[in-house]
């Protein structure tokens, strides 16, 4: 069920969940600090298992600053928001600034640094939840929030976000889980093969905040062929640096989840595809990734572009964005959130419906 990963902050206990079907499918570690999947290991197409994220293989980074939000919850509020400023009922609320000008993924020590308790657990699932306090990070309302992680089948990975709130307040939850399909972040995720299903994206500012238009694709932007990331136009995104933008996802099918994207590395074979009940996605090609050690195998640490980020979410500074989709919770109300990854391993691209 469960074992020790350490300790948190203060001293307390890390617990680590195992999930799998005890087959040949997925293999899913869970910590409770940050409520942070810490290892993902999916079969190639040869069925040889292996890791597909980006992890630490102990707890202090992913509490000290040093992790870069590796498999994490990103709350309250993930994302930018422009100058860590919002007002709801008239009143302005402050909050840290721990992007440059912007708050980011809910500020100094956001839900990633915060140790959530286990609720409810079997082999193929575990409950995180976690109580935000009033004023905490700045934010008004005491939060109750939680996760689940799921395994439904050997091949899906099941993401069930919820959260009530006693005051007004801005909510929007992501898992920031970075995928490398090929070898776990040994090597780039240049040559993945992605298609993502948007026609319109949220162009930023220099500071990485939304100006508020919501723009039709094209050149760079537009990922909605299948190519490799690097023949999409990584070169020609945010100055050369990197894909780090939020696309705006298209209706619902019938069972409320949205395509997002699938992703196929061609040397394992490893494919997985991504739906969502969210607006948007912001798609992130580890663009500040600089050596930060995480396994024993991955000698040289974690470089740029070593793993790519699909947060699926409200967009960012919606909070400030009268004509973006409203992030606002209210007491009576529930967050709900909702995101699948399903995986699979073939000798070609997936195709047709998501």
């Amino acid at each position: 069920m469960s074992d020790p990963f350490g300790t948190g902050p203060a001293g307390e206990l890390v617990e680590r969940f195992t999930l799998s079907h005890g087959g040949d499918g997925i293999t899913v570690q869970v910590i409770t600090l940050g409520a942070t999947i810490t290892s993902v290991r999916a079969p190639d197409k040869a069925g040889k298992l292996g890791e597909v994220t980006l992890g630490f293989n102990w707890a202090t980074p992913y509490h000290d600053g040093s992790s870069p939000y590796f498999g994490c919850v990103a709350g309250r509020v993930a994302n930018r928001i422009s100058k860590g400023k919002f007002t709801l009922d008239g009143k302005e609320y402050a909050l840290a600034t721990n992007n440059g000008p912007n708050h980011l993924h809910g500020g100094a020590v956001g839900f990633d640094k915060r140790l959530w308790r286990c609720k409810a657990a079997s082999s193929t699932s575990v409950t995180l939840e976690l109580e935000s306090a009033d004023g905490e990070e700045g934010y008004p309302g005491a939060l109750t929030c939680s996760v689940t992680y799921s395994l439904p089948s050997p091949s899906v990975l099941r993401m069930e976000y919820a959260a009530t709130t006693t005051a007004p307040t801005p909510v929007n939850l992501t898992n920031h889980t970075y995928w490398n399909l090929k070898d776990g972040g040994k090597s780039t995720v240049l040559d993945h093969e992605l298609e993502l299903a948007a026609d319109f994206y949220t162009p930023v500012d220099d500071t990485s905040i939304p100006t508020g238009e919501i723009r039709p694709v094209a050149g760079a932007m537009d990922l909605r062929a299948k190519a490799t990331i690097a023949a999409h136009g990584l070169a020609d995104a945010d100055n050369g640096n990197g894909y780090d933008h939020n696309w705006v996802l298209g209706a619902p099918a019938a069972d409320g989840l949205r395509p997002v994207a699938r992703v196929y590395e061609p040397t394992s074979g490893r494919t997985m595809v991504v739906r969502t009940d969210q607006p948007g996605v912001q798609f992130y090609t580890g663009n500040y990734l600089d050596g930060d050690v995480g396994r024993p195998d991955v000698l040289d640490g974690y470089g740029k572009h070593a793993g790519f980020c699909l947060e699926t979410q409200h967009f960012p500074d919606s909070v400030n964005q009268p004509s973006f989709p409203p992030v606002w919770l209210r007491p009576g109300e529930t967050y709900t959130h909702v995101t699948e990854h399903t995986f699979g391993a073939a000798e070609s691209a997936p195709q047709g419906a998501y």
